[in-house]
């Protein structure tokens, strides 16, 4: 589909499903390289990062384990800029080697509240996969060590990412149209 209507919003095709499996498989192929011999204990940020997290671990081939938070920063199509924690880190990762999995990161401030939560648990280092980077819209100074695909600053769905709920579901991701 070129373009989906979603409540009261119209949205057009901006990455195909086949270009997200490929940015996935780049990542996964440098997590492996990167990790090998090791352990990692990735994070999954709910709910968007879902369908990120399942074909990223499919293509990991490295030991690991994964677990899942839930955050919430977003209002319609507006972040609040307020983070709440809704789902909290339930495992010890104490000299673990994290990666946090992120579908997108945009202003940056809901990854920077994470980050100041799991380095309280004296992980042994941390890092941050995300599918989708906004640098226009990043505000915060912390690094991003893998990133799929550079995007311009649209609001964005399908693939996990929502509109008020809706949308997750889709296999590609659509922009709104203006």
């Amino acid at each position: 589909m070129q373009e989906i209507s979603i409540l009261d919003k119209k949205f057009r095709i901006s990455i195909t499903a086949k270009e997200i499996d490929k940015a996935v498989q780049v990542l996964a192929d440098k997590i492996n390289k990167e990790y090998a011999g090791d352990t990692p204990q990735f994070v999954a940020v709910l709910n968007g990062s879902f369908m990120f997290a399942s074909d990223l671990l499919k293509k990991i081939t490295i030991p690991c384990n994964i677990t899942f938070i839930k955050l919430s920063s977003y209002q319609g199509t507006q972040s609040t800029q307020n983070v709440q924690t809704l789902i909290g880190l339930n495992e010890d990762i104490k000299g673990r080697r994290i990666i946090i999995l992120e579908d997108i990161i945009d202003t940056g401030i809901t990854l920077y509240n994470l980050i100041e939560q799991i380095e309280k648990c004296e992980p042994a280092d941390l890092r941050i996969a995300t599918l989708l980077f906004k640098p226009k819209a990043f505000i915060k100074e912390y690094k991003i060590d893998y990133v799929g695909i550079e995007i311009p600053n649209d609001f964005i769905v399908g693939y996990g990412l929502d509109y008020n709920g809706f949308a997750r579901n889709y296999p590609d991701i659509y922009k709104i149209a203006e």
